[in-house]
């Protein structure tokens, strides 16, 4: 008798201990709202720039990129196209010089037109471009790894004529800047020696008293 008591005593402490373990899982769990808005998904956009923008023959750009790859080569292409036609330039005798003929000297070894790069533990990278070609240069950076790409132009116009040999600024005296003071002196000379002529002999007239008759 005292055994099958301590059996029902046990098992309703197992049953009152089961109670609330399945009122909690009865419970319904909160689910999470359709309407509830998600954050939009950003994805690592690479960039490209070029400073200065546009330069002369002869001086460097430097180029700049961020958001490559970690340790990634990025492969840099150059495409060079020509300067949009300038106007020709009319001289001081009414002819006209296309300025768009004129050709310029080439460096012995051309600037790379296709090169690599490595950029660092935040994706990003500089390099230094010398061109040796007039033209407007479009570079383009595209990650070997990730496929990020971008562009960036530079514009490369001819080189500053230098000053004149001689220094001061001055344009030199030509010839031809010469000749009308040269003219207009040597008829002034001119006049005077006929002037002295006519006083000696209106001089020498006096003095044989051709005058008076």
């Amino acid at each position: 008798m005292r055994l099958s008591r301590m059996i029902m005593a046990l098992t309703v402490g197992v049953a009152v201990a089961a109670v609330p373990t399945a009122a909690g899982a009865a419970q319904p769990q909160p689910q999470p709202s359709a309407s509830t808005p998600q954050p939009p998904y950003t994805p690592q956009i690479a960039q490209l720039t070029v400073d200065p923008t546009s330069i002369r023959l002869g001086e460097t750009a430097t180029l700049h990129g961020q958001g490559f790859g970690l340790g990634e080569t990025v492969r840099i292409t150059v495409a060079i196209r020509a300067l949009p036609q300038a106007a020709p330039a009319r001289l001081s005798d009414g002819t006209s010089v296309d300025l768009a003929n004129v050709s310029y000297a080439q460096a012995p070894q051309p600037a790379p037109r296709d090169f690599s790069v490595v950029p660092d533990g935040a994706g990003n990278f500089t390099v230094d471009y010398r061109p040796t070609r007039v033209g407007v240069h479009t570079f383009t950076a595209t990650g070997q790894t990730t496929g990020r790409t971008d562009d960036a132009v530079l514009t490369v116009r001819p080189p500053r004529v230098g000053p004149p040999p001689h220094g001061g600024g001055h344009l030199p005296v030509t010839g031809s800047s010469l000749s009308t003071p040269m003219k207009v002196g040597g008829g002034l000379a001119g006049a005077g020696a006929v002037l002295v002529l006519l006083s000696l002999a209106w001089r020498r007239r006096d003095r044989f008293g051709l005058g008076s008759r």
